[in-house]
């Protein structure tokens, strides 16, 4: 646990770029990068019917040679089984009952949590609920045999991470015209099948969790004029047809998607064609460089790294270094406002706070070193602002129910947009925490103390809508207090739980992580994440870093702050 959380709080030096795509959600992948494990065995001789289909489920973790491994559990009548049906994902702990029992057949049932299924392309969709299955056993030959059991496979998660990687899939946010990605899961063998198997991805289209939000410049009736294969020289070359008419920005943002997706299982030369002609003439063969700059964390990438900040005793103030605690300069620090909670862009360029004023508060907004300008969000409480990429919009919630969007345009003054929450309010409860993510399509939030993330979907005439919400982890996250987003599709959720207090999760909800909570003071108020920075959480006493190490402890960056709220620029 030690190693893996070493890696995924990166000890990149501050100053450090980081590379689009290569930022710490990978190693919060526990999944294989192309070698599986070895097959688990067959059912030994004189297995008895319970430990049978406990061993099937062991053995259906792997998908080689259509679940070879598998079947050899199976009696010849199930020969038939659709292992291709559906993939659901098991909690580690399941059992396996008697339902009826006789001398030459008996019926186990399989009894479980579902934490969630695999879709045909990869995509994992978290559906937690109790799952039953009935299973029957045979004696042939004096060995108990499956005979009869429902189509699709029941995978333990454990068993998935160390059978799949994770690969991103990349699909265009039509707003930025920037590629963003997607989770998938792809078997780790055979490893000279994924790159044809991530191409098929692609075609497919976005997952559900992004259906709406995200586009892609592959046309529904694109397919493959030639097989996905590799060229004598190394290359891997990708020829496409039926694209339909694509102008020169369109053709890039296609190179990226196509690029940056075969880049995740290392794929490092592509040679894009349409019916045997390049893509883009200029350039035959593309590699992850030539194609990084419209990744949508490339901004971030690109942005220096600035220093924490914290919001405690109604102003603005560094954290860490010498001068921690020092409020900084202009109104937000000078004692202009009273404020509560405050959110800069990743350049720093466009700030915004929440100001108390008396019983009330509103969302106040600046851009550079003008003076802040007031905006009609108020209410009895509002959540910490949240910036969308590039500072044209700031988001907050508004008495835990309302969710306001105020938009930005250089030289012209704030002003209200709206913004469908609905997904979020049919979950119920209150909304407590709010935040975009770093590429700008998806949000998180809690929900009535549940971690919730939505997609973002802009339509052309301005309306934005929050859709496809998901719970995610509903047995193992409870009692969330607040969320941030580490990296594209990686969170960091804190908690009142004792035993929990910190967790890292991936956005779709497969991966979950504890974070040690040595040092730590539950319950928890706050967190604050930046990629490859360290993670910030306020407790009652202060605010406290985690960067890994050798002590695998939070390190005390500002205390005698009951009150305070850190944050990172972005």
């Amino acid at each position: 646990m030690l190693a893996a959380l070493l890696v995924v709080l990166g000890l990149v030096a501050a100053g450090c770029a980081t590379v689009p795509g290569d930022s710490s959600v990978q190693v919060l992948r526990k999944v294989s990068d192309g070698a599986a494990p070895p097959a688990p065995p067959g059912p030994a001789d004189g297995t008895n019917p319970l430990d049978l289909v406990r061993g099937f489920v062991y053995a259906s973790g792997s998908s080689a040679d259509r679940h070879g491994a598998a079947r050899r559990f199976l009696a010849p009548e199930a020969a038939g089984w659709d292992d291709a049906a559906s993939v659901t994902v098991l909690d580690e702990q399941f059992g396996t009952v008697p339902v009826a029992t006789g001398t030459d057949s008996t019926t186990v049932r399989i009894r479980g949590t579902r934490i969630g299924m695999l879709s045909s392309t990869g995509a994992f969709e978290p559906d937690e609920a109790p799952v039953e299955a009935d299973v029957t056993v045979v004696r042939r030959d004096g060995q108990w045999r499956i005979a009869s059991l429902p189509e699709g496979v029941f995978v333990r998660l454990s068993d998935l991470r160390s059978n799949y990687r994770t690969i991103r899939v990349y699909f265009v946010d039509p707003a930025r015209g920037r590629v963003v990605p997607d989770l998938r899961y792809l078997p780790a063998v055979p490893a000279k099948a994924q790159a044809a198997q991530a191409v098929d991805m692609l075609l497919g289209g976005p997952s559900p969790a992004l259906a709406g939000s995200v586009t892609s410049r592959l046309l529904p009736t694109t397919g493959l004029h030639a097989n996905v294969a590799t060229a004598a020289d190394g290359g891997l070359v990708v020829d496409l047809t039926r694209l339909g008419d694509l102008d020169d920005a369109s053709r890039r943002q296609l190179a990226a998607q196509v690029v940056l997706t075969l880049s995740e299982i290392n794929v490092g030369r592509v040679r894009l064609l349409v019916d045997g002609v390049p893509l883009l003439p200029a350039t035959p063969d593309l590699t992850r460089s030539d194609v990084a700059a419209l990744a949508a964390d490339a901004a971030d990438a690109a942005a220096p790294q600035q220093q924490p900040l914290v919001v405690s005793g109604g102003r603005v103030r560094k954290l860490g270094g010498d001068d921690s605690g020092t409020p900084i300069p202009g109104q937000t620090g000078n004692g202009a406002f009273d404020v509560a909670a405050a959110a800069l862009t990743p350049d720093g360029s466009h700030q915004a706070v929440v100001s108390r004023e008396g019983g009330r508060n509103r969302l106040i907004v600046g851009e550079g070193d003008r003076p802040l300008e007031v905006t009609d969000v108020t209410g009895s409480t509002l959540t910490r602002p949240t910036w969308t990429p590039g500072g044209t919009e700031v988001w907050t919630v508004v008495d835990g129910s309302t969710v306001a969007r105020v938009i930005t345009e250089a030289g012209a003054p704030p002003r209200r947009g709206t913004v469908d929450a609905s997904a979020l309010a049919a979950l119920g409860g209150p909304i407590t925490s709010l935040r975009m993510s770093r590429d700008g399509v998806r949000v998180a939030a809690v929900v009535g103390s549940r971690l919730v993330t939505a997609s973002v979907a802009r339509a052309a005439d301005g309306s934005v809508t929050l859709r496809g919400a998901r719970v995610l982890r509903p047995g193992d996250l409870g009692d969330v207090v607040a969320v941030d987003w580490r990296s594209t599709d990686t969170l960091v959720v804190a908690s009142a739980r004792n035993d929990r207090a910190v967790s890292l999760v991936s956005v779709d909800g497969l991966a979950l992580d504890t974070v040690s909570g040595s040092n730590l003071t539950p319950p928890l108020r706050a967190v604050a994440a930046s990629p490859n920075l360290p993670l910030l959480v306020a407790d009652q006493g202060g605010v406290w870093s985690f960067s890994g190490g050798d002590l695998d402890t939070w390190r005390l960056v500002a205390g005698g702050m009951p009150d305070a709220v850190p944050f990172y620029p972005g």
